[in-house]
């Protein structure tokens, strides 16, 4: 295995200068190269964008699956790129559904009670493929969109600070030599460094901005995937509404058609 001494020399010399620069800076109040107030605006609302976009996710993935068990295992299972085959996770109103039809075919449907069951069972499990639908509606359109965000442009952001600021404690370290040269040849490599980190520092910093400046787009973006989000939820709720409406109103004719049975026993009888 081949290796580069010069470089490793090299990495391990920006490591320490980088290091004592800062901490000079923490506990000696040493000078340092600020930023100018709109770069500092640009890197408050990054930080603003990545913290609400962050608890954005986390709520909307917690509305749409409540249990942290199930929610973690499928994120899991997601970039593990794996599925269960075969197997599909009931929600809780398709739950609802299967435990109401069960019991309505243990009363049977020639009784009032386990006719009704059954057809709360039936709205209930439509309930629960309307809500089935939501849940892929907004993950497709909400939250890949917003996590692909946060896993691609927010790291290289956040990764390109880092660089920036690296790029930083080197101008100001040489900064500093050159304040402490004593003759003039220390002083002249002194100069020449203090150009080429400023130089570096100046390229960094622009790259760095042009990536703030594209928050404004990834906040268009989901803009976007709010509308979605939006427009899914009263798709969905529209339909329930839609549905238990209808299920009212035949379960109310079904009550007017006959008396309610207790057992062996009608009201009537009572």
């Amino acid at each position: 295995m081949d290796f580069n001494f010069k470089k490793i020399a090299s990495d391990a010399g920006g490591f320490f200068s980088r290091a004592k620069q800062l901490t000079e800076e923490t506990f000696l109040k040493a000078e340092r190269t600020e930023l100018d107030s709109h770069f500092e605006t640009l890197l408050q609302r990054a930080d603003k964008t990545e913290e609400h976009t962050r608890r954005l996710l986390s709520a909307i993935e917690g509305y749409l699956q409540p249990n942290p068990t199930v929610r973690m295992e499928e994120v899991f299972y997601e970039k593990l790129e794996l599925k269960k085959d075969g197997v599909v996770r009931q929600n809780n109103l398709e739950q609802l559904s299967t435990a109401m039809t069960e019991a309505g075919e243990t009363f049977g449907e020639t009784t009032p009670y386990g006719t009704a069951l059954l057809k709360v069972a039936q709205t209930e499990n439509r309930l629960g493929q309307a809500e089935r639908e939501l849940c892929g509606q907004a993950a497709t359109n909400t939250l890949l969109p917003i996590r692909r965000f946060l896993e691609g442009d927010m790291k290289t952001i956040q990764k390109e600070r880092k660089v920036l600021n690296s790029k930083r404690l080197d101008l100001d370290a040489c900064k500093s030599r050159l304040k402490k040269a004593k003759n003039l040849d220390t002083q002249t490599v002194a100069e020449a460094d203090v150009r080429v980190a400023q130089a570096e520092f100046d390229k960094q910093s622009e790259i760095t901005k042009l990536l703030l400046e594209g928050i404004q787009t990834a906040h268009n973006n989901q803009l976007k995937c709010l509308r979605d989000f939006v427009e899914a939820q009263m798709s969905f709720y529209a339909q329930a509404h839609q549905l238990m409406a209808d299920l009212q109103r035949e379960l109310s004719g079904s009550l007017a058609d006959g008396p309610l049975y207790y057992g062996n026993m009608s009201r009537d009888d009572e």
